[in-house]
């Protein structure tokens, strides 16, 4: 991967002016399951056995939230922005350790997506949507920090700086 390709767990760049604020975040939000759909790929294969059932549990929350965004930009006669071909992994990533911190870092970013959904949505849909994203990303979060060993295995207000 090279530095002209996109950075993973970045912010992803703004939507077209024009765009509302609520349509602008979604686009956001699926930028970042496309990346996290692709760092999957790589916890996949560094992964043990042992966390498989994790992997393909987030792997397809991933999978569905990503076709459901798409489906509601659709719905709104907006172009989804596209999967990257790669993304810059936001560190090296060589061992079972290392893919799981990946992991957790992932979810962390989508979290942050979702808050942002929720913070702009315009419509109880939109926002029971995110909610339930946000909800999904903290939880799987959580269950990698376990993985991890780490403490607390929960952030106080996911997706946010608190």
């Amino acid at each position: 991967m090279t530095s002209s390709e996109p950075s993973f767990g970045a912010s992803p760049k703004r939507s077209p002016a024009g765009k509302d604020a609520d349509t602008a975040a979604l686009s956001d939000a699926l930028a970042v399951e496309h990346a996290t759909i692709y760092g999957y790929g790589i916890v996949s294969a560094l992964s043990p056995p042992s966390v498989n059932d994790l992997v393909v549990e987030a792997l397809n929350q991933h999978r569905q939230r990503r076709d459901d965004v798409i489906a509601m930009l659709a719905a709104r006669k907006v172009t989804a922005p596209a999967a990257a071909a790669g993304y810059q992994l936001p560190n090296d990533v060589g061992s079972a350790a290392d893919a799981a911190r990946l992991a957790a870092r992932m979810e962390n970013d989508g979290a942050t997506a979702w808050r942002a959904v929720v913070e702009h949505a315009e419509t109880a849909d939109d926002r029971a949507f995110a909610s339930t994203a946000l909800t999904q990303s903290a939880v799987m979060a959580a269950r990698w920090n376990k993985v991890l060993g780490a403490w607390p295995i929960t952030a106080s207000f996911p997706g946010g700086n608190e």
